[in-house]
C-alpha cells in the first residue's frame, strides 16, 4: 500500500512524501530510521491506474539522459540537491516521478545521494550509482553528472541512428507479412470456391496456398496455441543460463549483424570504461561494473577475466590483447593511455573510433538488406503470381 505522510527532520523542516509498506505503523517506522518524526500518515487516495503506473511504468533511456542533464546544471547552479530533485519530480513522468520522491526522502533524511539511488537498480545501473558515488567523494559531482548526461545523449543518438537503419526493412518485412495473411484469409477462399466450380487443374503451389488458408480459417485456435507455446517456450528457454549462453554465442555468428552487435558492444564498452575512470574510478573496479552490465554472458566473462589479471598485477594492456573478444588495437591503445597516462582520454579516442565503424557497419547492413528484400519479394510475388494466375489461365483454356 502507498501511505501519504508529514514528517519533520532533525532540523525541524516540514517534510511531505509517499511512502510505500503493507502497514502505516512500518511506514513510521522508516521514518524514524531515516531520523525523521512522523507527524502524520494516511493511505494515498491515488487512483488504481495511477498506482498502476507508477508501479509498473518504465524509464526510457531518453528520459535520464534528460534527467541527468537537467540535475547536472541543477548543481552546477548552486541550487541544493533536496531542491533539485523535488523539481525534477514534478516535471518527470510518473514512473520516474516515484523513484525521484523515494530519493529525495532518502537524501533529506541523511543518506547520500549514491546510496539512495541503490535502492532503485532498475532505474539507475551500477555504471551511474558509481559515477555519482565517485562524485560524491571528489565533490565534483556537477562536472561528473555533466559528464554522464554527455555520454547518455550520445548513446542515445547513436543507438537512434541504428534503429533508424532498420525501419526500413522492418516496415517492408511487416507489409509481406500483411499482403500474406489478407491473401490466405480474404483472397485465397474467394478463388477456391471458383476454381471448384469450374473444376480447374490446380499447380503444388496454389494446394499449397489453399492448404495453409484452410488451416488458418479452420484451425486458427491451433495456429494461435502452437505459435504461442512455441515464443512462450523459446522466451522460457534463452531465460535459463543455457539459453542465455546460447543466445550471445549465436549472436556473434550472424553474418554482419554479428559484427555490428560486438562493434556496439565496444563502443559503449570502452566509452563507459573512460567515464568511469576519468571519474575517478579505479580500473579493476570500473572493469567489475562493465562486465555487469554488459548484457552478454560472453563478453561478461572475458571482462571479468581481464579484470582478475589486471589484479594480479598484469598491465591492462597486456590483459585485453590477450583477450579473444577485443580487437588488436584495444590492446595497443590502451599501451598508450598507460605510458602517458590518459587512460580516460584514449579509452574515450577508442569509443568515437568504433562509434564511428558501427555506423559504417549499419550503412552496409542496410546496403546488404536492400538487395536481399527484393530477392525475397520477387520469389514471394512469383509464387502468389503462379499460383493464383495459373489455375485462372487454366480455367479460360476450358471456356
Amino acid at each position: 500500500m502507498i501511505f501519504n505522510y508529514k514528517a519533520r527532520d532533525v532540523t525541524g523542516n516540514l517534510i511531505r512524501g509517499k511512502g510505500e509498506a503493507p502497514t502505516a505503523e512500518m511506514v513510521s517506522e522508516m521514518l524514524k530510521q531515516k531520523r525523521l518524526t512522523p507527524l502524520e500518515i494516511s493511505e494515498s487516495n491515488m487512483r488504481v491506474w495511477e498506482e498502476m503506473v507508477e508501479r509498473f511504468g518504465k524509464v526510457s533511456f531518453g528520459e535520464m539522459a534528460t534527467f541527468t542533464r537537467q540535475l547536472a546544471t541543477m548543481i552546477s547552479a548552486g541550487l541544493p540537491i533536496t531542491d533539485a530533485l523535488n523539481l525534477l519530480k514534478i516535471q518527470s513522468s510518473p514512473a520516474l516521478s516515484k523513484v525521484v520522491g523515494h530519493v529525495m526522502g532518502d537524501v533529506q533524511g541523511g543518506v547520500s545521494l549514491s546510496e539512495a539511488l541503490t535502492k532503485h537498480p532498475n532505474v539507475f545501473s551500477r555504471v551511474y550509482v558509481a559515477l555519482v558515488r565517485a562524485g560524491e567523494t571528489a565533490g565534483v559531482m556537477e562536472k561528473v553528472l555533466t559528464r554522464l548526461a554527455d555520454s547518455l545523449e550520445k548513446t542515445r543518438e547513436f543507438r537512434g541512428k541504428v534503429a533508424g537503419a532498420m525501419i526500413y526493412p522492418a516496415i517492408v518485412l511487416m507489409g509481406m507479412v500483411g499482403v500474406m495473411i489478407i491473401m490466405v484469409v480474404v483472397v485465397i477462399p474467394k478463388l477456391t470456391a471458383l476454381y471448384q466450380d469450374f473444376g480447374a487443374t490446380l499447380p503444388l503451389p496454389t494446394r499449397i496456398l489453399m492448404g495453409i488458408s484452410n488451416i488458418f480459417l479452420n484451425y486458427w485456435w491451433a495456429v494461435i496455441v502452437v505459435v504461442g507455446g512455441a515464443i512462450f517456450a523459446l522466451g522460457s528457454y534463452l531465460k535459463t543460463p543455457a539459453g542465455k549462453r546460447m543466445r550471445d554465442v549465436f549472436i556473434f555468428k550472424i553474418p554482419i549483424w554479428g559484427t555490428l552487435t560486438k562493434q556496439i558492444m565496444l563502443t559503449e564498452l570502452t566509452r563507459t570504461l573512460s567515464l568511469l575512470i576519468s571519474a575517478g574510478v579505479s580500473i579493476v573496479e570500473a572493469l567489475d561494473i562493465v562486465a555487469g552490465v554488459v548484457g552478454n554472458i560472453t563478453v561478461e566473462k572475458d571482462v571479468k577475466r581481464v579484470s582478475r589479471q589486471v589484479e594480479k598485477g598484469f598491465p591492462v594492456s597486456i590483459a585485453f590483447s590477450e583477450s579473444p573478444f577485443f580487437p588488436p588495437i584495444v590492446g595497443q591503445m590502451i599501451a598508450v593511455g598507460e605510458e602517458t597516462g590518459k587512460m580516460d582520454e584514449v579509452l574515450d579516442k577508442l569509443s568515437h573510433y568504433f562509434e564511428s565503424e558501427s555506423e559504417l557497419r549499419v550503412k552496409g547492413l542496410t546496403t546488404a538488406i536492400e538487395p536481399l528484400i527484393i530477392m525475397v519479394l520477387a520469389v514471394g510475388v512469383g509464387f502468389l503470381m503462379y499460383a493464383v494466375i495459373m489455375p485462372i489461365y487454366d480455367i479460360t483454356n476450358k471456356i
